[in-house]
């Protein structure tokens, strides 16, 4: 099924500006993707009216279609009808908050009537609020903005328990979290999946060599380096603990994770950070590829040893070099 369409989309101008000051940081952010669930055209365009100038609004004429765009791209926001043709508003909330990728996501229920009863089943399956029609603009915007700065306060926390304190890469936490989405999402959809494992060679010796001090900057600016080399947005770069990384690199095959290895050594290579303990001559980093199928059966667990064993395998090797795992 194809997505929605999208309603007058316009650029996010605060996507240059994360990490900002730090009064943002509690403000929701200026545009947001708000998805609206309606069988009427018109309720549709009476809230796209209201929004438009604000964020960013898209459009599902049924629950089925809506679910299959929060699978692709997430909204930060759903303005749900309870009663529609096939699938209705309540059925689509219960799934969105059975599923742990989406059940973040707040919804607004839009509704004609106005009873305890249905009142009552909006909470129960999850919804945030509801809103009466026909909608009152000011009360729908007021509110939506509450729940947008909610939602935005939350994944910033969210975002600094799942980020490394050093380096700014997500941490370990993530990273598991992130590995066992993407299996999922890979099994379903029939893809690939894969991944890399960096270690910096002769990490301990540059320690004792420079201190310990020097060792951090190697590691923030290995980071960089590392994130750097990560060019879609669905592409995670984190940092595992000490000196080791992990790459989970979705719906890629075994060149393509090649291409991005080497990307990554070559960025690396750019840092010119001199290691007098390393027969290198400055630091390099040992990568292990390997790609899985997970429809094909498995768990994130398997691919993750793989991948580790290509990394000692360039590490016996010599270091300094990339070992990919046959398909």
């Amino acid at each position: 099924m194809m997505p929605p369409p999208v309603i007058d989309p316009k650029p996010d101008p605060a996507a240059a500006a994360a990490g900002g000051a730090e009064v943002a940081a509690f403000s929701p952010p200026p545009r947001a993707r708000l998805l609206v669930v309606d069988d009427q055209p018109v309720n549709i365009h009476a809230l796209f009216s209201v929004f438009a100038d604000d964020h960013d609004v898209f459009a599902a004429t049924s629950g089925e279609q809506a679910l299959a765009f929060c699978q692709q791209t997430p909204p930060d926001l759903i303005l749900l009808d309870v009663v529609m043709h096939g699938m209705d508003g309540l059925e689509v909330c219960r799934r969105i908050k059975s599923d742990p990728e989406l059940r973040g996501i707040p919804v607004v229920f839009v509704t004609g009537q106005n009873n305890p009863d249905e009142e009552a089943a909006c909470w129960d399956v999850g919804a945030v609020d509801f809103i009466t029609k026909p909608i009152n603009a000011r009360t729908v915007r007021n509110r939506v903005r509450a729940h947008l700065t909610l939602k935005h306060q939350a994944d910033l926390l969210r975002r600094l328990a799942t980020a490394d304190g050093l380096t700014g890469l997500p941490n370990r936490r993530q990273f598991d979290e992130r590995m066992e989405a993407e299996w999922q999402r890979a099994r379903r959809s029939g893809t690939r999946l894969a991944l890399l494992m960096i270690d910096i060679d002769h990490f301990k010796a540059f320690n004792d060599s420079v201190g310990h001090l020097a060792g951090d900057d190697c590691l923030r600016a290995v980071a960089v380096a590392i994130d750097s080399a990560m060019r879609r947005p669905g592409d995670l770069a984190a940092r595992l603990g000490g000196e080791e990384f992990g790459c989970i690199l979705p719906e890629t095959e075994s060149a393509g994770a090649l291409g991005v290895a080497e990307r990554v050594q070559q960025a690396i290579g750019r840092l010119r950070i001199g290691h007098p303990a390393s027969p290198h001559g400055s630091v390099s980093a040992s990568i292990g590829v390997a790609v899985a199928t997970p429809a094909d059966g498995g768990k994130p667990a398997d691919l993750l040893k793989a991948a580790d064993a290509q990394l000692y395998s360039a590490k016996r090797d010599g270091r300094a070099r990339i070992a990919v795992a046959g398909d």
